[in-house]
Formats: C-alpha cells, structure tokens, sequence
C-alpha cells in the first residue's frame, strides 16, 4: 500500500491509472484516507523525524523561487479581454451642498 500511494504521488498519475501490480486502486486510495483520518500518517512522520534526529541525520533546507510560486495573470489583477467597464457614475451625496 505504502508503494502504491508513493508512486501514486510521486508521478502525479491519477487513482484510476495506478498500476496493477499494486492492487486495487480503490484500496490504496481508502487506506490513504483511513489512515489520514485516524492520524497514522501523523504517527509514522513523528516516529521518522525522531530517529532521523536522534541519528543526527536531519538537515532542514527550504528554498522558495518566485519564477515558480508566481498566480496567474487574473489573480494579479490583469485586464482581461472585451470592452472596458463603464467608469463608475458619481451619485450627489444626500448631504447638504458645499458653498
């Protein structure tokens, strides 16, 4: 099961296209959940970093490029094709009138 979903996302393949040799799809994606939901997943990383640290085997490196965390054009407030919006009409104020 462990191979299946490392596969599963190592290669970015969806579900359904799995390949046999690791059994039912259907199985390797309940197991996934039942185990994210029961905190199994939680357990083994824990007990991974603890040995990993315990071995002085850890080494953090986060590295972050804006070229790949960029939104797209729309999100950053582009102009999107067709007509342009109607400026806004100024509607008097219900306030008394300046001199």
């Amino acid at each position: 099961m462990i191979d299946a979903i490392a596969f599963k996302y190592r290669t970015g393949t969806p579900w359904m296209d799995l390949p046999e040799r690791f059994g039912s799809w259907k199985g390797a994606h309940s197991r996934l959940r039942m185990w994210a939901i029961d905190g199994t997943w939680e357990r083994v990383f824990a007990a991974l970093l603890a040995e990993a640290d315990a071995e002085d085997d850890l080494d953090w490196v986060v590295s972050v490029d804006s070229t790949i965390v960029r939104a797209h054009q729309h999100a950053a407030g582009a102009r999107q094709k067709g007509p342009r919006p109607a400026s806004r009409t100024i509607m008097p104020s219900a306030g008394p009138a300046a001199d």
